[in-house]
């Protein structure tokens, strides 16, 4: 188990600092971003953000290789280290000792979804829960869970959703071959 003291202190500075830059004119929305492409021969998705590098695979019954967990397992990582970091961020803030924190994330994911029989079963992951672990002395967490469910960004898409649109463009065969 890991003692999150020193680095609470880190990321309360880290915030006081984040805190002061957004009340200054030079404060700006940060530009997020990610590509996906396959690979020949084994369909692996290799994801890249910034300069790092994530596999995504399907499990063999999907031909697969199972080389990386699957894009709706990447989500419930991506909830569950959100949920992490927000607590993190929200104990610096409140000056909580905490000393360890993990979030596991559960959903569910049904494959006959779409299918006659199961055409109102949701095709993506649903029935999402997470079960969050605080080693801590203190007693009262109730301000510092309602500000995790007020500022984690994944969880409120989630729960509120967001418009997304999309455009695709067509390469033809020939012209991408040469």
């Amino acid at each position: 188990m890991s003692d999150l003291t020193e680095y609470l202190v880190q990321k309360r500075d880290a915030l006081l600092r984040r805190k002061a830059h957004a009340r200054t004119p030079e404060a700006r929305p940060q530009r997020l971003q990610a590509q996906a492409t396959a690979e020949g021969r084994s369909g692996i998705r290799r994801i890249r953000i910034r300069d790092f590098q994530v596999v995504s695979d399907s499990p063999p019954d999907f031909a697969g290789y199972d080389l990386g967990p699957s894009s709706p397992e990447l989500l419930l990582g991506a909830l569950s280290s959100c949920l992490t970091h927000t607590y993190l961020i929200q104990a610096a803030d409140q000056q909580i000792d905490l000393r360890d924190v993990s979030v596991e994330v559960q959903g569910q994911l049904d494959p006959r979804a779409g299918t006659p029989g199961f055409e109102t079963t949701p095709v993506y992951p649903h029935d999402l829960s997470y079960t969050v672990r605080l080693t801590t002395d203190a007693t009262d967490l109730d301000a510092l869970n309602a500000a995790v469910e007020r500022f984690c960004p994944i969880l409120n898409l989630l729960r509120r959703g967001t418009e997304v649109r999309g455009t695709v463009e067509r390469i033809p065969a020939s012209r991408a071959a040469a």
